[in-house]
């Protein structure tokens, strides 16, 4: 009976990499193998159907460790820096959340909650997610056939270590599981996942657009929703350009140092660029917006202090998304209050009201999360460190940047 995960071969972890050195070699000529070419390359692949093989050889040259070496501690080091300037920031924008806050009054204003109104929020919040399974499962029809439930699990999984880890690593995780589990390209599952972000953004432009002629908005996040909408235009032409154009694709990026891991990718993007699939998940992808649309509204109904409609549901959902775009703190937590809070006081809500509901907005729509994202990890039969690590090694196998366990990840 098949194991629900496997590790990646201990080869590709970070440790080999500092003493083993890795080289494409060519073909076998007269019962003699060739000679290792002088390009290094992150691999093996660990699914069938991509390059050529790599092997790992024992390379004992100082130079070679040195270089790797220093690689290794530029990437971790950069991480970290990352990581904690996301801290910083969510740090800073929680005192400003948290400055004037009586939580004793925000104690009786959320047993005050009209559960109705609340129970349709999370309702709404579970289903965003199953929309995502099978968004990305029609994403990954032209390359393989995904199991709605299995696409359903990777993303609590991922959502889950959204949660509780810094960067979002979720997103790897999530991918590296539907990888596992359907055979399909590492690769594939990253560029799957990268197009449904860029869905998403559209998505948010357009909606934001929409809601700035309901209601007034200030200049300056119209004009700034007009750049980013031409911004995912310019994206989208540029994927459309790789999908149409292959090969002359490839060849562009034949310099790179990743080259294995880029025309793997152009690959995967060529096979899913099939019209039906890609209309269909747009179409999947207004549903997943308005789900996170209805969610937040349900909730600001369920609050009797509050008196805003569907359109400033759709503003502080829409602020809240773009404010939150870049990764930081686990859960965004701290800046995801403060865009919730800022985004209400646009409508009139006292400073303090809209800082005490962004506690209520943000607890009420990620503790489902937290609970559906254990469940999911708990069918898996393993810890959820070790599909972190699991998640991690098979990245590294895959020629893939993972975060780094050395950088606290």
């Amino acid at each position: 009976m098949r194991e629900p995960i496997v590790p990646a071969p201990s080869t590709a972890t970070r440790r080999g990499l500092i003493s083993m050195c890795v080289c494409k070699v060519s073909p076998v000529k007269n019962g003699l193998p060739g000679l290792p070419s002088q390009q290094p390359a992150f691999g093996p692949e660990t699914q069938t159907g991509g390059p050529a093989p790599y092997v790992m050889i024992e390379v004992r040259s100082h130079e070679c460790r040195e270089r790797v070496r220093a690689s290794l501690k530029r990437r971790i080091f950069s991480t970290r820096f990352v990581r904690w300037l996301g801290y910083a920031i969510a740090a800073a924008c929680l005192v400003w959340v948290f400055h004037g806050i009586d939580f004793g009054e925000l104690g009786q204003r959320f047993l005050a909650l009209d559960w109705r109104y609340a129970a349709l929020a999370v309702a709404a919040d579970l289903a965003i997610y199953v929309c995502g399974g099978w968004r990305w499962s029609v994403l990954l029809e032209p390359i393989a056939k995904v199991s709605f439930w299995r696409s359903v699990q990777s993303i609590y999984i991922g959502l889950f270590a959204n949660e509780i880890l810094p960067l979002r690593t979720g997103e790897l995780i999530r991918c590296y599981l539907l990888s596992y589990w359907s055979l399909v390209p590492l690769s594939n599952t990253l560029s799957s996942a990268a197009i449904e972000r860029l869905l998403d953004g559209l998505w948010i432009v357009i909606a934001f657009l929409v809601t700035s002629l309901m209601v007034t908005l200030p200049g300056y996040m119209v004009d700034g929703a007009r750049a980013l909408g031409v911004v995912l235009l310019l994206i989208f032409a540029l994927l459309g350009a790789v999908v149409v154009g292959k090969h002359r694709a490839r060849s562009l990026v034949s310099g790179s140092r990743w080259v294995a891991t880029l025309h793997r990718i152009i690959d995967g993007l060529h096979a899913m660029g099939n019209r039906r699939t890609m209309f269909a998940s747009f179409g999947i992808s207004m549903l997943y917006l308005l789900l996170n649309i209805i969610s937040v509204w349900a909730l600001i109904q369920a609050d009797s202090r509050l008196n805003l409609g569907f359109w400033a549901a759709s503003t502080v959902l829409i602020i809240r998304r773009l404010g939150t775009v870049v990764p930081n703190a686990p859960g965004d937590v701290g800046t995801a209050q403060f865009f919730y809070a800022q985004a209400l006081m646009l409508f009139g809500v006292a400073e303090a009201d809209a800082k005490g509901f962004s506690f209520i907005l943000f607890g009420v729509l990620t503790l489902p999360l937290l609970l559906g994202g254990f469940l999911a990890v708990a069918l898996t039969g393993l810890k959820f460190g070790e599909i972190r690590k699991r998640a991690q090694q098979g990245a590294q196998a895959a020629g893939v940047a993972a975060p780094s366990e050395d950088a606290g990840l």
